[in-house]
């Protein structure tokens, strides 16, 4: 028996014939200058919670690589920030968790990202040194940690590949000394980004006890219409 979904491609376009729980809370954006459409395309909760993580990621690193702010305020500006997402992803991501029985994956990247905090401020306000010189290295490891344990929850080799591409960039860090931060935050991002603009694979459609009957035969409805595309 394949641990992965053979009939999943690791990526594809995003299907459009989706389930209850990716319906609930859909986000479309529509750019348009008189007929032409410069811009379409639809976020799920799950979507919006990575797209959240990519701009507050991006903007961190950036702001420790190019920002004169000392980093005592960048601590506190930060703690804030990051405490703040990890709830705002939890109230996001809860239903559609729920439903497919993975509240555990919620739980698992709060975790990571509280516990990581704890240690970047240990560093800042206690003067661990040790960790200082080593953040980008510690949040890279954190998301490697954390695509990898999901990545295996979900039967997900898109995850896993994520997992090794941070892995990689710890590797890489040595080399560009005068770029870390930067380039962390680049990695870190352009993932999150690139994860909420593709379909990614994962293991096959539960029956989920949270829905009704009805839901349940609507999800059906919507997996037969992407299997027959």
């Amino acid at each position: 028996m394949n641990f992965f979904n053979p009939t999943e491609p690791i990526i594809r376009r995003k299907q459009t014939a989706l389930d209850i729980q990716d319906l609930c809370g859909l986000r479309e954006i529509n750019l348009t200058i008189g007929d032409r459409t410069l811009f379409s395309k639809f976020y799920t909760r799950i979507d919006q919670a990575l797209l959240l993580w990519a701009i507050i990621a991006f903007l961190i690193f950036s702001t420790a690589q190019f920002s004169p702010i000392s980093w005592i305020t960048q601590g506190y500006l930060w703690s804030f920030v990051t405490v703040a997402a990890t709830a705002l992803m939890m109230g996001l991501t809860r239903f559609w968790t729920k439903v497919e029985q993975l509240s555990w994956v919620m739980y698992l990247w709060g975790g990571l990202m509280i516990g990581s905090l704890i240690l970047t401020n240990c560093g800042i306000f206690l003067g661990w040194s040790w960790v200082l010189m080593n953040l980008c290295s510690l949040w890279l490891g954190t998301c490697a940690l954390g695509y990898l344990i999901t990545g295996m929850g979900l039967q997900s080799r898109l995850f896993i590949l994520m997992s090794l591409i941070h892995a990689v960039g710890i590797m890489v860090l040595p080399t560009i000394v005068g770029w870390q931060f930067f380039v962390t935050g680049l990695i870190i991002a352009g993932s999150l980004l690139f994860l909420s603009e593709v379909q990614w694979d994962m293991r096959e459609a539960i029956e989920s006890p949270v829905l009704s009957e009805a839901e349940k035969q609507f999800n059906q409805q919507q997996y037969q219409l992407r299997q027959s595309t």
